[in-house]
């Protein structure tokens, strides 16, 4: 921050949303840039929320002016921080450029990240704090979270471009097994594979949603039915179901998340089919699906430490771009 500028620090749900759209606009240049993500959607819903003033979190004043915030939302007992964005400065000797776009002011995020952990970690309804920035670089804010006691997981962000990579899918699998498209009412079912599938899993280490049946239904219905990841697209996702139990054993969900990109949300295939190549299938049928809609690309994340799904996603054609970081607080942990 320059010196004599004074910044303010205030209870996000005193503005409206007219107030954050510069800042706003300016965060969609940024996610369209980085990631070829269309902010649009997710800027709408933040403003649905500001206008009612039930937005919990930090707004960062400028002589006046909003110039950055920070908000989470809360899930009983844990509180999830879904962004933290600043204007960059105005000295443009002080602002970094990426991907031909302004890089965010860090010292204003900063303070906001930490009047919102001031916040959370003083709770005494809140045990556990999660965190995953996609559109800021690892370690950006790395410092600051782990000085108040946090655990950072790097994820990658991987693309695959289909162009030149892409081949039709082939589908092959044993008697028993019949892959479908996805039907709303696989909810249930895919709640229960993906509690399974994670046991013991890196990612549910850095998402608790993915320990529990509740919590995994939780995840599936703010993907599917409320649009937290981009555009939900039945088309595109699939179910592999165990003819005899019509269980499911595997799935691949998939999102747009731009007109060009679409986004694969979600593959898990259950421990007792592993290794059969049901995710290299999934994930070519996914592709062939994003073809027919007109995508040029797909992204996923992965947790770095997640090392054989990096090296199946690699050898598919998916490159790492851009790697983020999660971050976790435990109540427990932090006595």
């Amino acid at each position: 921050m320059s010196a004599g500028v004074t910044i303010e620090i205030l209870d996000l749900r005193h503005f409206a949303a007219p107030v954050l759209r510069p800042v706003l606009d300016a965060e969609g240049d940024l996610w369209n840039k980085r990631l070829h993500w269309d902010y649009r959607a997710s800027a709408r819903l933040l403003m649905q929320y500001l206008d009612n003033h039930l937005l919990p979190g930090y707004a960062a004043l400028e002589a006046g002016q909003v110039t950055g915030y920070a908000f989470c939302v809360y899930e009983e007992s844990k509180a999830v921080i879904g962004d933290v964005f600043a204007l960059p400065g105005l000295n443009p000797e002080s602002a970094g450029s990426i991907d031909g776009a302004r890089e965010p002011a860090r010292g204003i995020e900063e303070t906001l990240l930490r009047h919102l952990f001031e916040t959370l970690l003083n709770s005494p309804n809140v045990d556990r704090v999660e965190s995953q920035l996609l559109l800021h670089p690892s370690g950006t804010h790395a410092a600051i979270f782990r000085k108040s006691g946090f655990e950072i997981y790097r994820r990658h962000f991987m693309v695959q471009q289909l162009a030149g990579h892409w081949s039709r899918p082939r589908v092959d699998l044993p008697a028993e097994l019949e892959l479908r498209p996805w039907r709303d009412e696989d909810l249930n079912a895919a709640a229960r594979l993906i509690a399974t599938a994670y046991s013991g899993h890196p990612d549910s280490l850095i998402n608790d949603q993915y320990r529990s049946v509740h919590g995994s239904l939780r995840f599936l219905h703010n993907i599917v039915r409320y649009s937290g990841c981009g555009v939900f697209s039945a088309q595109v996702s699939h179910v592999v179901v165990e003819r005899g139990s019509h269980e499911l054993v595997a799935l691949v969900l998939g999102s747009r998340v731009s007109p060009q990109s679409g986004h694969i949300t979600q593959l898990c295939v259950h421990p007792s089919y592993r290794r059969h190549g049901l995710a290299r299938m999934l994930l070519s049928v996914a592709a062939a699906h994003f073809v027919r809609q007109g995508v040029s690309e797909i992204s996923l994340t992965v947790t770095e430490v997640n090392a054989n799904a990096i090296e199946l996603y690699k050898s598919e054609g998916y490159d790492c771009t851009h790697v983020f970081d999660a971050a976790v607080w435990e109540r427990d942990n932090a006595r």
